[in-house]
């Protein structure tokens, strides 16, 4: 046969490692994978040479905050910054929107707010909020990945933490119809006021016994419960023996952990744009987040791409929005600090793409396989730049990655074989019921 699209690289990676290959697109979908000099006939025939190809990134923590909140950021802009991030499929969190997802109703307003915008395939959080308990069913029902709560105030008042009789009752409903349950995990009670608007008070206010505290919660409720549960944005390194425990006594609970607590120190929060909950913290912390990676402990690296208008990111870090907007940056962020630290980027795309794909149980993504989508990504991961925020696609270019040379950049983003050009071509994707 001839196929649609061969793309060739010396530094291919599969789900076996890297070598070099090439991959035959048809229809929108892997339909072979040869030897790098392999006869394929093709309508097009595209020789990366020692640029690498990888697979579209899936991040399945990214805030888009549309409709009701499209100012601080929108599908259009959010899918079209992942795009030229090499992220070809993101889940959109059930708030800042409103109306938040927390039932079928407010889902199908999101789907509708999203048509026609997407540069990218897009899928959709439900959210588990006090008195929502009869829609949790039905939101699943209705295609979303799994459901998000908070244990402590999420920064919105329209979506409300769950208490821990409320956070029970949730676990035992999503167990009972085999759903997923993540959870932005700070204990309320050992979060305190900061002192002032500086960033060690700040930091001060939202220890490591808040989240570790927070983990403990879930681990025991995932072990009463039986249900699925995932920690989402791990900053404190003192949750990694807990969870490590737990996994390795069998329970179904995995960790994911974010660009900016692997790449970036407190020591370095000059102003507002570091300004994230839980917070970016020390050293030496950060070292043991890159163990648990190593280890396998904590298993994805996702944006928590949070952003807000500008105005909110003023004064200081006592008032200032807790987000940062990274979904652009992430690859070559976590890359310049990966392979400083003797990864490859096999890993790279085992954390970014492969496990984000099984945690959300999204079909034929994250791997370059036979059968699978041809999102892929041309990345050369020797090429430098300096972020320079006129050229991020966010709605708003605020980031605390300003002025900083990373290394590796992406070339081409495929979607489905086809180039990422400006035009939408995403699909909304919907959960598929798995044996």
């Amino acid at each position: 046969m001839t196929y649609d699209l061969v793309i060739r690289s010396r530094r291919a990676v599969l789900p076996d490692g890297e070598r070099p290959a090439a991959v035959a697109v048809a229809d929108g979908r892997i339909a072979e994978i040869g030897a790098y000099s392999a006869e394929l006939p093709a309508a097009s025939d595209l020789d990366l040479g020692s640029t690498a190809l990888l697979p579209g990134l899936v991040d399945t923590h990214v805030h888009i905050n549309e409709p009701g909140r499209t100012e601080w950021e929108g599908f259009a802009t959010a899918t079209a910054a992942a795009a030229a991030g090499g992220v070809t499929t993101l889940i959109d969190m059930p708030l800042n929107s409103l109306p938040p997802t927390v039932s079928a109703g407010a889902l199908a307003v999101k789907r509708a707010a999203a048509s026609g915008k997407l540069h990218v395939d897009v899928g959709f959080w439900g959210g588990a909020v006090p008195g929502n308990l009869p829609s949790l069913r039905p939101l699943h029902d209705a295609g979303v990945f799994g459901f998000k709560c908070f244990a402590s105030d999420s920064g919105v008042p329209e979506f409300p933490p769950l208490d821990a009789d409320q956070m029970r009752a949730a676990f035992h409903e999503i167990a009972a119809f085999g759903g997923l349950v993540i959870v932005h995990a700070e204990d309320p009670s050992a979060l305190t006021t900061p002192a002032d608007g500086g960033y060690a008070a700040f930091l001060a206010s939202r220890p490591p016994s808040a989240e570790r505290r927070a983990v403990e919660q879930v681990i025991r409720l995932a072990e009463e419960t039986g249900v699925r549960a995932h920690i989402l944005h791990l900053s404190a390194a003192d949750c990694l023996d807990p969870l490590a425990k737990a996994q390795s006594d069998g329970l179904p609970i995995t960790a994911e952990t974010c660009p900016h607590y692997l790449t970036l120190t407190a020591a370095e929060a000059s102003g507002p744009a570091y300004k994230c909950c839980p917070p970016i913290r020390d050293p030496l912390n950060r070292d043991a987040l890159w163990e648990g990676l190593a280890s396998g402990v904590i298993s994805c690296v996702v944006s928590d791409h949070s952003p807000s208008t500008p105005d909110l990111k003023q004064g200081d870090f006592a008032t200032a929005w807790g987000g940062i907007s990274s979904l652009q940056l992430g690859l070559p962020a976590v890359w310049t600090a990966a392979r400083a630290r003797g990864h490859d980027l096999s890993a790279v795309v085992r954390w970014m793409a492969e496990a984000p794909a099984a945690l959300a149980a999204v079909p034929g993504k994250g791997r370059i396989t036979v059968g699978g989508d041809a999102d892929l990504v041309a990345f050369d991961p020797d090429l430098p730049f300096t972020v320079d925020p006129a050229r991020l696609r966010h709605r708003h270019p605020v980031t605390p990655y300003e002025g900083r040379t990373l290394t590796g950049t992406v070339r081409t983003t495929w979607l489905r074989g086809t180039p990422v050009n400006g035009t939408p071509s995403g699909r909304m994707l919907t959960r598929k019921e798995t044996p």
